[in-house]
């Protein structure tokens, strides 16, 4: 009687393959847990959270805007005198305000510049210290004042309080001078100096006229060039 080999039963390869494949799965899961170890949530959570990264973006040359140049200042214009003006002080015949000073002495001073841009404004007279400044018509002490430029210096009202007479650099007062104090034609109010930024060497009047504001304010006016006036 024929005895047949027993066959091997087919599972046992199914069974071996599984256990396999299970081992793998294992080692994996070893190696996963060796590289992240809070797992795969510590993997995808930076991912979710990090925040966008930000680019700059700088202009070519070509690209670059051109520099804007500021404006220019605006140009200041100072308001020409009436000739009429002009012409009525003249008729006042004023008194120069220097003594011993002749018309032919003068020299017009009134659009030179002082500092770096600023007008004069005013006839410079020169003259030896302490001499004798004299009042260029009556009128009144508006303001006896000192100050950084000007020094010792002088407001004298008109008659009719419409212009103003500036006396600068002085020495000293005269005996008596002070403010409101009515004032004659040729009275001595003061003497040549170079008090305030005057120069030490060139002692000199410095001598304004304006025409006063409707406030009449004795710092307030439109100048007037005195040389127009007393040549």
């Amino acid at each position: 009687m024929n005895q047949s080999r027993p066959l091997r039963p087919a599972t046992s390869w199914i069974v071996f393959a599984a256990a396999m494949g299970f081992l793998g799965g294992l080692m994996v899961m070893a190696a996963l847990v060796t590289m992240f170890p809070t797992g795969a949530a510590a993997v995808a959570e930076p991912l979710i959270q990090a925040a966008p990264r930000k680019v700059e973006v700088k202009p070519t040359k070509n690209e670059e805007p051109a520099p804007v140049a500021p404006p220019p200042p605006a140009a200041t214009t100072v308001p020409a005198m009436s000739s009429n003006i002009v012409e009525a002080l003249r008729n006042r015949q004023l008194t120069l305000p220097v003594h011993g000073i002749k018309r032919d002495d003068l020299r017009d001073t009134f659009n030179e510049t002082r500092g770096s841009s600023r007008r004069h404004e005013a006839l410079d007279v020169l003259a030896p210290r302490n001499t004798p400044v004299l009042a260029v018509e009556d009128g009144k002490i508006a303001k006896l004042f000192l100050s950084d430029a000007g020094g010792i210096t002088i407001y004298q009202f008109d008659p009719t309080e419409a212009y103003c007479y500036y006396y600068a650099h002085l020495e000293r007062y005269a005996e008596g001078v002070k403010e409101g104090a009515p004032i004659k034609r040729g009275q001595v109010i003061g003497y040549v100096g170079t008090t305030g930024n005057a120069p030490r060497d060139t002692p000199h009047l410095h001598f304004a006229i304006f025409k006063l504001t409707d406030e009449k304010k004795w710092w307030q006016g439109t100048a007037i060039d005195p040389y127009s006036v007393l040549r």
